[in-house]
C-alpha cells in the first residue's frame, strides 16, 4: 500500500506542478474543473445515487454552476461564498472530532449531502481558480496550498502510523491519531516557512502565514473526516478505485476541498496576493 502511495504520489506530484505553474488561468480552470468533477461524480455515489441518469444529472448541475460561478460571480459574491463555507468547515471540523456515537449506514439518497457536495466542489473551484488569477503571485499561492495539503497529510500519516494511539474521532475515522494531528501541524509550520523564506507568499509576514497555514491544516483534517464519514454512512473503504494506493479522487483531495475557501480567504487579508 505505502509503495503504491509513493509510486502514485511521484507520478502526479511533477504533473501537478507544472499545470499550476505553466498553464494560464482559463486552462487551469478547466483542468481543476475536471478534476473537482471526478470528485462530485464519487460523492454523488456515497449520497446515494446509483443510476447513471442521476448521477449524469448531477455531474451535469455541478458543471452548470461551475461555469455560472466562472461567468458571472463577482469577487463579493466569491468572498461571501468563502466565509459562508469556511463558517461552515470549521464547525464541521469541530463537531467530526467531538462525535462520540456510532455512524450507521444509511442506504437511501441523502439530498441534504448532495446540496453540500455540489457546494463543497463549487467554492473549492472558485477559490482555487480565482487565486490563481489573482496577478503574478497567484500560481505561486495555488502551489503554496497544494504543499502544504501534501506536507501536512503526508506528516499525519507517518507520524500517526509510527506514534499514533489516542484516537482523533474513532467513530468516524479510527485511524486517525492527536499524534497525527501533530505531525500534520509539523508539516504545515515547516512548509510554510520554507515557502515563505523562497518567495512564494508575496508580502506577507512569516508568522502570518504560519498562523493561516495552521488553520487551514486543522480544517482539511475536517475535510478528510467528513469523507470519512460519508463514506461509514455509504458502507464503503475508498470512495474509488481511480488512484492506486490512495483509493479515489475525492480520498486524494478531500483535505483540499475543506482547505481552499480559507486559504484564499486568508492569503487576501494579510496581503499575500499583492
Amino acid at each position: 500500500m505505502l509503495r503504491q502511495r509513493v509510486i502514485t504520489a511521484l507520478l502526479l506530484i511533477p504533473l501537478v506542478v507544472s499545470g499550476v505553474l505553466l498553464l494560464d488561468s482559463l486552462l487551469f480552470g478547466l483542468v481543476t474543473a475536471a478534476v473537482l468533477l471526478v470528485g462530485a461524480y464519487e460523492m454523488a455515489r456515497l449520497a446515494g445515487l446509483t443510476t447513471r441518469p442521476a448521477i449524469g444529472g448531477f455531474i451535469l448541475a455541478v458543471a452548470a454552476c461551475l461555469w455560472l460561478a466562472w461567468r458571472y460571480m463577482q469577487p463579493q459574491g466569491v468572498a461571501s461564498l468563502q466565509w459562508v463555507m469556511g463558517g461552515w468547515w470549521i464547525l464541521m471540523t469541530v463537531a467530526l472530532v467531538a462525535r462520540r456515537t456510532e455512524l450507521v449506514r444509511v442506504d437511501a439518497v441523502r439530498p441534504t449531502v448532495l446540496l453540500l457536495a455540489g457546494l463543497v466542489v463549487v467554492t473549492a473551484w472558485v477559490s482555487i481558480v480565482g487565486l490563481h488569477a489573482s496577478g503574478p503571485n497567484g500560481p505561486a499561492l495555488v502551489l503554496y496550498l497544494f504543499v502544504l495539503i501534501w506536507v501536512a497529510d503526508s506528516g499525519a500519516y507517518f507520524a500517526g502510523r509510527a506514534f499514533g494511539k489516542t484516537k482523533l474521532s474513532p467513530f468516524v475515522s479510527p485511524g486517525k491519531t492527536w499524534v497525527g494531528v501533530l505531525g500534520a501541524m509539523a508539516g504545515a509550520i515547516l512548509s510554510s516557512l520554507a515557502l515563505s523564506y523562497a518567495g512564494f507568499t508575496g508580502h506577507a509576514l512569516p508568522l502570518e502565514l504560519v498562523m493561516l497555514s495552521v488553520l487551514v491544516t486543522a480544517v482539511s483534517i475536517g475535510g478528510d473526516l467528513w469523507e470519512s464519514r460519508l463514506k461509514r454512512e455509504a458502507g464503503v473503504k475508498d470512495s474509488g478505485d481511480l488512484l492506486p494506493g490512495h483509493g479515489g479522487m475525492l480520498d486524494r483531495i478531500d483535505s483540499l476541498l475543506a482547505a481552499a475557501p480559507l486559504f484564499a480567504l486568508g492569503v487576501d487579508l494579510i496581503g499575500a496576493t499583492a
